[in-house]
């Protein structure tokens, strides 16, 4: 079995960044939620905080974000919510820089989706200098689809997810299946390194339209707004015409038509694909010809946005 391993790398040195504004919002309650924003507050108000549950976002937060909350809340145990954009899962080509940082607003919203604490920590805190070791996937798993796309990605989710569940010690944590890979990604980690923690996926929350919900949708034009739920119908497309194919032969087909039909709509896109549920690997005869759990999963970049979405099949 390939393991996932925590391995030392060459150094990581970041460049200072300024300190968010934190008025409004620091290491006190609002409503009945507390923020904190070091180690030291963290672990001192975790202590009346037992079997808790954590919802680990990047903030800039939507109803999606918010129904994680939700879930977390149905357990009945107090819920921890993280906001924290990590710089190790972005490539240098992408959007660290203008992803939009909102932590009033978003900390308004978890105190009145009844959230009990909000860990929001400065990168120094997540990434006490140097930064010698990280966590990586299994290559099979993580190196395939947004992986192949987004070199060393899923290895900085791992990595400060890990960081969280050290710091916070949840029972449960809750994650949105919009991020299939990512989900899979953690509950093997999970398994891997014998976390005590539950992990939930909670399935994708849409807009009227079938949009996926997502904090990018906002690098939208209007008119590319109206255009986005073209990719979501091509999943469900290709999700429809499974019930007629018998071949892995046949899959590899019908995905090339549609990336064909979604460039045609101006897309550029980056996957099309179905696989299978449990590990994301190629469906073998059998397992078409047999029905096994499938999903279909796709990222495409409609002007400068890169979108992705799945449907279970």
């Amino acid at each position: 079995m390939k393991r996932s391993t925590a391995t030392p790398d060459p150094l990581i040195r970041f460049p200072a960044r300024p300190r968010p504004s934190l008025a409004g919002v620091s290491a006190t309650t609002l409503h009945s939620m507390q923020t904190v924003h070091t180690l030291a507050e963290l672990r001192t108000a975790l202590r009346d905080l037992p079997d808790r549950a954590l919802v680990p976002t990047m903030g800039n937060l939507h109803a999606g974000h918010l129904a994680l909350v939700a879930r977390a809340r149905e357990l009945r145990v107090p819920v921890v919510a993280s906001i924290f954009v990590n710089r190790l899962q972005f490539a240098p080509h992408e959007d660290f820089d203008r992803y939009p940082r909102t932590l009033q607003r978003d900390a308004q919203l978890l105190a009145e989706a009844g959230c009990d604490l909000l860990f929001a920590p400065l990168e120094a805190t997540m990434y006490p200098q140097p930064q010698t070791f990280r966590v990586r996937p299994d290559p099979a798993l993580a190196d395939i689809l947004d992986g192949a796309s987004r070199l060393g990605h899923f290895e900085g989710v791992a990595t400060v997810v890990m960081k969280l569940f050290q710091m916070v010690q949840p029972a449960h944590a809750v994650f949105g299946k919009k991020d299939y890979q990512q989900l899979l990604v953690i509950r093997r980690m999970v398994e891997q390194f014998a976390l005590p923690i539950a992990i939930i996926g909670l399935d994708t929350v849409r807009d009227t339209d079938g949009l996926a919900l997502s904090s990018r949708n906002g690098y939208l034009t209007p008119e590319q707004r109206a255009r986005a739920p073209q990719l979501q119908a091509a999943l469900r497309q290709l999700a429809e015409q499974l019930r007629a194919i018998t071949t892995p032969a046949g899959l590899h087909a019908h995905e090339a038509q549609a990336m064909q039909a979604l460039a045609a709509q101006g897309w550029a896109p980056d996957y099309l694909t179905i696989r299978r549920r449990s590990d994301l690997s190629a469906p073998s005869t059998g397992d078409v010809q047999s029905h096994a759990p499938l999903v279909v999963l796709g990222a495409a970049r409609l002007g400068g946005t890169r979108l992705i979405d799945n449907l279970e099949a």
